[in-house]
C-alpha cells in the first residue's frame, strides 16, 4: 500500500508511512479499513510536519506535543486525537523496534483526557501584521481617527490581555500613560494593574493627542475609546474591528485570541505562570495553568542549553 502525502517535499515521509502501513497490511494481518484509518491520521501529521520542515524520524517530543496542541484548538473531539495520538504510538514503536529511530517521541505524552485546551493564539508575526492592519479608509479626518483608535484598542489587547469588555469600558481616567499602566476593572468588578509597553504607550499617546477629540466631537465623555458621533463603542463593533484587522495575516482572530496571545507569547519568553495570572486577571491559578505546556516547553529549552550536564557526553 503505498501513500504519499500531500504537499510532502520530498519522499522521505511517504517511504516511513508507506513500509510501515505494508507492516501493518502484511506482517499484523490488519483490515483495509483499519490500515485506511492509520493512514489518514499519519498523513495529517506528516503534513502537519511540512511548515516545520521535519521528516518523521527527526520528530521530537514537543513535535507531538504541537500537534495534539493544534489538534485540540481546531475543536477535534478527544476521541479523534486519542486515536491519532495512537496511532503515532505504534509508528514510533515500530520504527524504533526496527533501528530507524533512537528515542521514541510519543513517550510520556499525557492522554488527550488529561490535557487542557489551550485557547486559540496568533503567531507572533501574524500578530504584528494584525497590530499593523488599520488603515484610514479615506484622507478625511474622521477615517484618519477611527483607524487610529483601531490600532491604540489593537495595542492595549495585546499588551494588557483585555477582555472585550474591558475596552469597551475603559476609562479615560484609568489610564496612567506616564508610568506605563493602565487600572482594568475585570469580572465582578475587581481591579487590576496592567502593564503597557512602549508600543502601547505611542500609539495612546497619538491617539489621544491626534484622534479622541476629533471622535468625541467637542462632548465630554468618560471613556478612553469612543465610536464616531461621540457614542460608546460596542462589543460587537469591536469584534468586527479586530476580526477586519487580522485578515491580512491570513486568520479570522477575535479579541479572545488577542488576549491569549499575550499570554501565551509571554509565557514562550519565560514568563512565569503568577505574572501572567496576574496580567490575565485570574482568581484561581488553575485558570492560567492551560500555559503550563508552554512554560514547560521553555523550562526544558533553557536547561538543555544552560546545564552542562543536559546533554550527553561525547
Amino acid at each position: 500500500m503505498s501513500v504519499r502525502p500531500t504537499s510532502m517535499p520530498s519522499d522521505a515521509n511517504a517511504r516511513v508511512l508507506s513500509a510501515f502501513l505494508d507492516y501493518l497490511k502484511v506482517e499484523k494481518g490488519l483490515a483495509p479499513l483499519t490500515v485506511s484509518a492509520y493512514a489518514t491520521d499519519l498523513c495529517q501529521f506528516a503534513d502537519f510536519l511540512v511548515d516545520r520542515k521535519l521528516i518523521l524520524i527527526r520528530v521530537r517530543r514537543k513535535d507531538v506535543r504541537d500537534f495534539i496542541q493544534q489538534l485540540f484548538s481546531n475543536a477535534v473531539d478527544g476521541r479523534s486525537v486519542g486515536r491519532k495520538l495512537s496511532a503515532l504510538r505504534h509508528l514510533y514503536r515500530h520504527l524504533l523496534i526496527d533501528g530507524k529511530i533512537e528515542h521514541d517521541p510519543t513517550l510520556n505524552i499525557d492522554s488527550p483526557k488529561q490535557w487542557k485546551v489551550l485557547p486559540k493564539a496568533l503567531a507572533r508575526d501574524e500578530m504584528e501584521k494584525t497590530l499593523e492592519a488599520p488603515q484610514p479608509a479615506s484622507d478625511s479626518k474622521l477615517a484618519q481617527a477611527i483607524a487610529l483608535r483601531d490600532r491604540a484598542m489593537l495595542e492595549v489587547f495585546y499588551a494588557g490581555a483585555l477582555r472585550v469588555s474591558e475596552i469597551v469600558n475603559a476609562k479615560l481616567e484609568d489610564l496612567k500613560l506616564d508610568a506605563g499602566y493602565m487600572l482594568v476593572r475585570g469580572k465582578g468588578d475587581k481591579e487590576r494593574v496592567v502593564p503597557l509597553g512602549k508600543s502601547a504607550q505611542q500609539v495612546l499617546s497619538e491617539y489621544l493627542e491626534l484622534a479622541r477629540a476629533t471622535l468625541a466631537a467637542r462632548k465630554t465623555l468618560p471613556y478612553l475609546f469612543l465610536a464616531r458621533g461621540a457614542h460608546r463603542l460596542t462589543r460587537q463593533r469591536v469584534w468586527q474591528m479586530v476580526k477586519a484587522a487580522s485578515l491580512g495575516s491570513g486568520r479570522r482572530a477575535s479579541p479572545h485570541m488577542l488576549r491569549h496571545s499575550c499570554a501565551s507569547h509571554m509565557v514562550e519568553n519565560g514568563a512565569d505562570l503568577r505574572t501572567v495570572q496576574t496580567i490575565l486577571g485570574h482568581s484561581d491559578i488553575s485558570t492560567t495553568q492551560v500555559y503550563t505546556h508552554l512554560a514547560l516547553d521553555r523550562l526544558k529549552t533553557v536547561y538543555q542549553k544552560h546545564h552542562p550536564r543536559a546533554k550527553a557526553k561525547p
